[in-house]
């Protein structure tokens, strides 16, 4: 069915559910490098009017990828609580709006209706929103999970310490390690981007990180961020695996091309349960996602870079995740063009998350190349803090020598704590002040800091 809006006497049809969503959408250089996005204010401004007034149920009947060839959105589809949804399914996008915005819509009743909304009922709501909208709204809702730290409770900040190493050294990964406990990082997940996919590799690292674990008594879990498929090798030879990451996308195709399906995701995520490594709970698996991934893959579909990130947070939330964050400004200017783009993105994933019941974390970043700087950075970091961020990113001098890339650093956590009076998780809170890190050191994780055999 056509949608349209009428301005000044000036009509505007949008041919598609999928392209008022495309032009409804805040400017984004990825949407125009796909030519889907608004050719006008004006154009976009009559799609929020058109958007404001469709009824949420319309996203039940009409997919915006087709359902008998993605299965992203046959799990939307197939899975959505009728229940749950029951108190907004009356509601049109700008009523929903308003709703969530109402003081008498609390933590409890956004917890209650987080199955009820799908991705795509989310996006439609934060195009209508300004920046304070998605921060009063998000701020509201607290996802809490558990491995061997609580994270996401009120008034607490957690951090990834990912201390990379270009060449996967161990001592450059260690004396990053110290660094980032010795300023209080680590409690969300001690997460290494390994220079080499190989298990090897992974269970090098991942043997590294549980000695120091183990030897200092640390509350926290550990990562080797490589394939999931590397990861589950590494596993089934033994390794000391607490989470399992992948990158996922919106589409079927665009996890196609991370290598990855649900079907995949289920069996590493049973396997990775049956180790039963946790302490205080079961959510294992960490999942990353950024708008623009889809249409880098050519796996969009005509689809607003925006809405498919939204529909990516339907692939973690069926797996219960620990940490899902997006790395909002990781894939580069073609997609998010300047500090203003990655700072709106920012919020809209964040609070699309939430609504959607995930654990939310934000790696706060820019590539060299993008019209953007750390004063950007200082801005959305503060933003996500005030809106109730689970965690962020911690990487010496916030400058990853490995990725290439600008994100948030160990001081970053500690200013952000001190301003908005947060804390770390409740388990790592109590290690640091034991004062345990501060018997920390190179020497002290890696006593042969050329070889890491010693961590067999």
């Amino acid at each position: 069915m056509p949608y349209r809006h009428t301005i000044r006497g000036k009509t505007y049809d949008f041919d598609s559910l999928r392209d008022l969503l495309a032009k409804a959408s805040p400017l984004r250089s990825g949407d125009q490098l796909a030519g889907i996005a608004a050719a006008s204010q004006e154009q976009r401004v009559a799609a929020r009017l058109a958007l404001a007034d469709l009824p949420l149920t319309e996203f039940l009947s009409s997919a915006i990828v087709p359902h008998e060839s993605d299965e992203v959105t046959r799990l939307i589809l197939d899975t959505h609580d009728r229940a749950a949804f029951a108190p907004i399914s009356s509601f049109t996008v700008g009523q929903f709006r308003d709703w969530l915005l109402q003081p008498a819509v609390t933590t409890e009743t956004l917890a209650a209706l987080a199955t009820g909304v799908t991705p795509e009922m989310a996006a439609a709501v934060s195009k209508l929103m300004q920046s304070q909208d998605l921060i009063a709204v998000a701020q509201k809702i607290r996802v809490i999970t558990k491995f061997r730290t609580t994270i996401g409770l009120p008034g607490r900040l957690s951090t990834r310490l990912q201390p990379n190493h270009p060449t996967d050294d161990p001592a450059g990964i260690a004396a990053s390690i110290v660094d980032g406990l010795s300023l209080g990082s680590g409690d969300a997940v001690i997460g290494i981007n390994p220079a080499g996919d190989n298990p090897d590799t992974v269970a090098t690292l991942l043997r590294l990180i549980d000695f120091v674990r183990e030897k200092f008594s640390i509350p926290t879990q550990s990562c080797v961020l490589a394939h999931i498929t590397t990861q589950l090798t590494a596993l089934q030879q033994g390794a000391p695996v607490d989470l399992l990451f992948q990158s996922i996308g919106g589409t079927q195709a665009t996890n196609a091309s991370f290598g990855v399906n649900l079907a995949l995701l289920d069996e590493a995520h049973q396997a990775a349960q049956s180790l039963h490594r946790g302490t205080l709970g079961d959510n294992i698996m960490y999942f990353e996602t950024g708008q623009g991934s889809s249409l880098s893959a050519g796996a969009h579909h005509g689809c607003d870079q925006q809405t498919l990130e939204a529909r990516a947070y339907a692939v973690a939330r069926r797996f219960r995740p620990l940490l899902v964050n997006t790395v909002v400004g990781f894939i580069g200017p073609e997609y998010l063009y300047d500090g203003k783009q990655i700072i709106r993105a920012g919020l809209e994933d964040h609070f699309c998350g939430k609504l959607l019941g995930l654990p939310m974390g934000c790696d706060i970043c820019y590539t060299n190349h993008a019209a953007a700087d750390q004063d950007d950075m200082d801005t959305l970091l503060t933003l996500l803090g005030v809106a109730g961020v689970n965690y962020i990113m911690g990487i010496p001098g916030g400058d990853d020598v490995m990725l290439n890339y600008q994100t948030s650093s160990f001081h970053d956590a500690l200013y952000l704590r001190s301003v908005l009076g947060l804390r770390p998780a409740p388990e790592f809170e109590h290690w640091l002040q034991q004062g345990s890190q501060r018997e920390l050191s190179v020497q002290a994780l890696l006593p042969d800091a050329k070889s890491s055999r010693q961590m067999d």
